[in-house]
């Protein structure tokens, strides 16, 4: 996973979370908001997407030599 991909997770976590406890989402939509928002930082700390896996999906530059 690369730096920029990993960056829009956490700030995507970031903002879900805001809305979760603001109150502005509520009810079973803010309880899987507050999920997905666990689960994508997650998979930016750890720097691996299951999904991305399944996918065939690479967001992180390889260096050529």
């Amino acid at each position: 996973m690369g730096t920029t991909d990993k960056i829009i997770r956490i700030i995507l976590a970031i903002v879900m979370v805001i809305l979760y406890f603001t109150e502005t989402v509520t009810g079973t939509l803010g309880y899987v908001i507050l999920g997905l928002s666990v689960i994508l930082a997650l998979t930016s700390f750890i720097s691996f997407c299951p999904l991305y896996a399944l996918l065939g999906i690479n967001s992180c530059p390889v260096k050529k030599e």
